[in-house]
């Protein structure tokens, strides 16, 4: 019978199948697909007992009550040990089922949350580092009202690069952070409603003297100089979209870094020379001295003279047909009109 045939086949018939569903099956808790995904991730029931916060013989309960039934149902275990300190062998059942556990497990959390969503009862919010204090105000208009209906609000840190992958996933409801956007235009982010909480540009923070890098330098420089840069994020999209995606071999790199307070830190000590690409609000903070990891370092202008001009355009962002689906005193909205009545103040 084929498979479109078989998705005809009466209600009744279907569920005469899954009452006949084997006992072996039927006794498969999620817990227990949970557990087979970690010990495929780590190769080791050690291992992922560390990961899960369990004991090892716990964790081999577990994986020898799989084997014993899925031997039964399918012919062969999941997984076998390879002895003493090798890595656990996951065989090709074992492969198939981690990806249906895989599955199965992102389909029923997908699913809560997207009724816990429509509910009203949750709400995700990512942010970045730096726009915990605008969250803080906006909430600040809400709290009150949450409280009373008993509306949790979760808030999960993101970094630059994930900011449209998180909002594509589902994975948050609202993000704040910052983008690349190009100066002066409106932000042409079609799929997202956007409220613009500022725009900015960068700056530089450096340890060179003057008569090496002035007060003020263009952006088309950037090339003649000894840079330090982050792998990923903000500064990243910035470099790409001024070099191409091939900017490492366009620019002097004398150092990347994973984070900023390193590459101050690392400018700081004089194990290089050179300078940091820093957004200008960064930059003002430095220059007041409220950054202990910036003492010592010069900030220098960063001006936008390179085609094609950009700017960090900082904001909140949401799925625009998720919003509309909701009436105006769903969280979602309610905590959208709050960023929007903090920006108008």
């Amino acid at each position: 019978m084929s498979t479109s045939a078989k998705l005809l086949l009466p209600a009744g018939t279907r569920l005469s199948r899954l009452l006949h569903t084997s006992p072996l099956l039927l006794d498969t808790t999620l817990d227990q697909l949970r557990t087979l995904i970690a010990v495929y991730e780590t190769k080791s029931a050690l291992r992922a007992a560390r990961v899960l916060g369990r004991e090892q013989s716990s964790v081999q309960k577990q994986v020898d009550t799989l084997n014993r039934n899925f031997k039964s149902l399918c012919g062969e275990p999941l997984v076998v040990k390879q002895g003493r300190g090798k890595d656990v062998l996951i065989t090709p059942t074992g492969e198939a089922l981690v990806e249906l556990a895989r599955t199965t497990l992102t389909e029923w959390l997908d699913s809560i949350h997207d009724c816990r969503r429509k509910l009203g009862t949750t709400l995700t919010v990512g942010t970045t580092r730096f726009m915990l204090d605008p969250l803080a105000k906006a909430w600040h208009h809400v709290a009150d009202d949450f409280r009373r209906r008993d509306v949790e609000l979760k808030v999960v840190h993101i970094r630059t690069k994930d900011i449209w992958t998180s909002l594509e996933s589902k994975e948050v409801d609202i993000v704040c952070g910052s983008v690349v956007t190009p100066a002066g235009r409106r932000s042409g982010f079609d799929e997202f409603d956007v409220i613009e909480w500022r725009r900015g540009g960068l700056a530089l923070l450096t340890n060179l003297p003057e008569h090496r890098l002035p007060d003020r330098v263009g952006t088309g420089e950037l090339p003649k100089l000894p840079l330090v840069v982050p792998g990923d994020g903000l500064i990243a999209e910035f470099l790409r979209g001024w070099f191409g995606p091939d900017y490492r071999n366009e620019l002097d790199i004398a150092a990347e870094i994973d984070e900023i307070q390193y590459g101050m830190s690392l400018l700081r000590s004089g194990l290089v020379e050179g300078c940091m690409i820093v957004t200008s609000g960064l930059g003002v903070v430095a220059a007041n001295g409220d950054l202990r990891e910036g003492a010592g370092l010069r900030v220098v202008e960063l001006k936008n003279d390179r085609k094609p001009q950009l700017e960090r355009l900082v904001g909140v962002f949401a799925r625009k047909e998720e919003r509309a689906k909701f009436p105006s005193d769903h969280p979602l909205n309610l905590l959208w009109a709050a960023f929007q009545r903090e920006v108008a103040d």
